[in-house]
């Protein structure tokens, strides 16, 4: 017990005597967290408006950026669109591509799944590239209970590689309503096994609740391993197990924790994308430009 002692006083003294230099390299505040705003344009999407006139409502209203839709960019080149044009017209708009959604099994079990998702999340993020849109939702599509963390992990892992060879990074996205990849646990768990320094998870308000993974396990996330953010809220009208996509509303008319969120992310340092994600069908009978509007306003009042 004696040597115990002297060794524990001799390890104190000598923290003691680091010098001063490295304690405060230590202590170095993190940069300040920046916030963009973006438009996810499933917000008006049930109006119906056609890619183009959707990132014009989105530029009117003053947003930052977009995330798009790939099924919409595949409907907008079938209409004889090209992705020149359309790079150009974000340029001229203002508009960031922020993000993309899509919907590739590339973490499926089944291997012919897989593989068949890992050769059109490549054709995807090729296409995303060319209009500069830099990053892709990664959801766990395609799987069945029980997924298998450290597979999971393992099949990130080659998808982050695709990402840097198309420079366009994927997002690891988990559903709170899909019974395979619902809890942020499970995220974070895939993230981990990745082992890649470019893992990022992409969190959604709703999803949290839904799936039941609640907010406090934000808090062990750090730093930019969170660049997009989906942005919503959710009542407490409905069950949790019962609530759905449709029963989204603007940030702050719900009763969604959202000043401790901001405060969470504004922790983390880095930048932030705040992206407004709803699919109300109220919304969608309204004009467009308004509905825009109103939830660009209602997620600036957070901050």
């Amino acid at each position: 017990m004696t040597d115990r002692r002297k060794v524990l006083k001799s390890l104190a003294l000598g923290a003691a005597a680091l010098p001063l230099s490295t304690n405060l390299a230590l202590a170095k505040p993190k940069k300040e967290t920046q916030f963009l705003f973006s438009l996810n344009t499933s917000t008006i999407s049930g109006q119906k408006l056609g890619l183009v006139k959707t990132l014009e409502a989105a530029a009117r209203a003053g947003y930052d950026g977009v995330e798009v839709w790939l099924r919409d960019i595949d409907a907008y080149l079938e209409q004889g669109g090209s992705l020149s044009a359309l790079k150009k017209l974000l340029d001229d708009s203002g508009l960031q591509a922020f993000n993309a959604i899509g919907f590739a099994t590339w973490m499926a079990q089944d291997p012919a799944k897989s593989k068949e998702g890992f050769a059109l999340m490549e054709k995807e993020m090729n296409m995303l590239a060319a209009i500069g849109c830099t990053r892709v939702a990664a959801p766990a599509i395609g799987t069945e209970a029980p997924v298998d963390l450290f597979e999971g992990g393992e099949k990130y892992a080659q998808l982050i590689d695709l990402g840097r060879k198309t420079g366009v990074m994927p997002q690891l996205e988990f559903w709170g309503a899909y019974p395979p990849f619902y809890h942020l646990s499970q995220a974070l768990a895939v993230a981990a096994a990745a082992n890649d320094p470019d893992a990022r998870l992409l969190p959604d308000i709703y999803h949290l609740f839904r799936g039941g993974s609640g907010f406090e396990g934000l808090k062990l996330i750090n730093g930019e391993a969170i660049e997009v953010f989906h942005l919503n809220d959710f009542s407490d009208q409905i069950p949790r197990l019962q609530q759905q996509d449709k029963d989204r509303v603007y940030p702050g008319d719900g009763v969604a924790p959202l000043d401790e969120v901001m405060q969470t992310l504004k922790r983390m340092g880095g930048t932030k994308i705040l992206s407004l994600e709803l699919f109300n069908p109220d919304y969608w009978a309204q004009d467009a430009d308004l509905v825009a509007k109103t939830g660009l306003e209602k997620m600036k009042q957070l901050l």
